[in-house]
C-alpha cells in the first residue's frame, strides 16, 4: 500500500458566515458568498486544504453525526514575534471572539495564547522567544 499524506483539514461549523469572518481575521481569503456555502476549501502553501462544511452539510452523507463536546482538536498559527502574538489575542478578543487563555511566555520557550473560534475549536496563536529575553515573571 503506498503511504497516505495529509491533504485537507476538516472543520465542522455551525454558521458558515460565523466562522469564515473569524478566519478571515487570521488572513484566510475566501470567494464572494462563500458564506452561504456548505462546503468552503482554503489552500494553503504548499498545498495543504482546510475545509469547513456545515453540520447540515455533513449530516447529508452522515446523519447519525452529532456535535462532539469538549476538545476537539485546533489549528496553531505562528506569528513572528511575541508582540504580534499580544496584538492578534487582542483584536480576535476585541472582535468579540473568546479568549481562551490569555498571551503567556510558556516555559518551552514561546509566546502563547488561545482563543476559540465560533464553534469552539482552540486557535493557538504563538511565537518562539528567547527564554532569556523574557520578562521577568512571564507575562
Amino acid at each position: 500500500m503506498k503511504t497516505p499524506r495529509l491533504d485537507l483539514i476538516g472543520l465542522v461549523v455551525a454558521d458558515m458566515a460565523a466562522s469564515l469572518a473569524f478566519y478571515r481575521r487570521l488572513g484566510f481569503g475566501f470567494p464572494e458568498g462563500a458564506e452561504k456555502a456548505p462546503h468552503v476549501e482554503a489552500v494553503l502553501p504548499g498545498g495543504l486544504r482546510v475545509a469547513w462544511d456545515t453540520e447540515e452539510s455533513v449530516r447529508s452523507f452522515d446523519p447519525s453525526f452529532r456535535r462532539g463536546e469538549g476538545s476537539r482538536g485546533e489549528l496553531a498559527f505562528r506569528c513572528d514575534t511575541a508582540e504580534e502574538v499580544d496584538a492578534a489575542y487582542a483584536e480576535l478578543t476585541a472582535a468579540g471572539y473568546a479568549g481562551h487563555l490569555a498571551p503567556w511566555d510558556a516555559v518551552w520557550g514561546q509566546r502563547y495564547a488561545v482563543v476559540t473560534d465560533p464553534d469552539g475549536y482552540g486557535i493557538s496563536l504563538f511565537a518562539d522567544v528567547s527564554i532569556d529575553s523574557r520578562a521577568p515573571g512571564g507575562a
